[in-house]
């Protein structure tokens, strides 16, 4: 027997040509194009948007109705600056139960801020009288004020304003 011979007689006992298709290569490659043609064909996942953050709502308060909002039983944290309410519940760390800033949280804290003083003698005691007017206040202290009522502006939402319970009854 020559060789061409028996190279074809090899090549018969060895079986159809389609076997030499099976091999770990071309295995892989048609695995990648079924996963490439599925990852193409297939239905998009669904995806949940984020929730909206609620409305806000511009109210009047009062410091008696201001007060029950300093972050305590789950309630928001607002804090007043001259007049202006402002929800500082995403500084909660700050302003909330526990914090360096929570006497102010749910009050009037204009005084405070404006003398750099987290003493109790500069919130507003009698929550049904007239507002602090700061009158008495120096030149530093209102300048240190309006820097913090800018920096709250920048930071956090405006949700209503403070007023006088007796401004508040005129108003009705």
């Amino acid at each position: 027997m020559d060789y061409v011979q028996q190279r074809m007689t090899d090549e018969a006992a060895k079986g159809p040509a389609s076997d030499s298709l099976l091999t770990p290569l071309n295995l892989i490659l048609v695995s990648v194009v079924v996963y490439a043609v599925y990852t193409v064909f297939r239905a998009p996942a669904k995806h949940d948007l984020p929730k909206p953050p609620p409305a806000v709502v511009f109210r009047t308060y009062t410091p008696r109705t201001l007060l029950p909002l300093n972050g305590e039983n789950g309630n928001p944290v607002f804090m007043a600056v001259r007049g202006r309410v402002f929800d500082v519940t995403s500084g909660r760390n700050f302003y909330g139960p526990g914090g360096p800033y929570a006497n102010f949280a749910g009050r009037d804290a204009s005084r405070g801020l404006a003398s750099h003083s987290f003493d109790e003698d500069m919130l507003t005691k009698d929550l049904d009288g007239p507002l602090d007017p700061l009158q008495d206040l120096d030149a530093e202290q209102i300048e240190a004020l309006e820097g913090w009522e800018a920096r709250f502006s920048e930071k956090y939402e405006v949700v209503g304003r403070l007023v006088s319970v007796a401004d508040f009854n005129a108003d009705k």
